[in-house]
């Protein structure tokens, strides 16, 4: 009896979300023209914006950057980026486990 309690008790704490959670990135490259001064990065399933990924850096016009997401379960992100005249791209629902993001003045929002 002893062995089956162990035993459900590994498997439960297996299919733990905790234990499920994984760690996704995504390239982000600005082709906006403008410098990028904000990337908010959002599980798809979240109703506000969390923190500010670049802290104190930028992504200037051209350059890529890469924005690990670490602890998540689900590879579906909303991602926004703000420039330096304060002007939004915002993009909703990407699969970061299958496609980068490029940023152009086609997705100013």
């Amino acid at each position: 009896m002893r062995m089956k309690g162990l035993i459900m008790g590994v498997l439960l704490a297996c299919t733990s979300p905790l234990l499920m959670a994984a760690d996704y990135y995504v390239d982000v490259t600005n082709r906006t023209g403008y410098t990028i001064f904000y990337l908010y990065v959002s599980p798809g399933s979240a109703k506000t914006w969390e923190e500010d990924v670049l802290g104190s850096d930028v992504i200037m016009n051209g350059d890529t950057t890469r924005v690990t997401l670490t602890g998540y379960t689900n590879p579906y992100f909303d991602i926004q980026a703000v420039d330096e005249d304060g002007d939004s791209y915002t993009f909703w629902n990407v699969n970061v486990a299958e496609q980068d993001l490029v940023i152009t003045l086609d997705h100013l929002d």
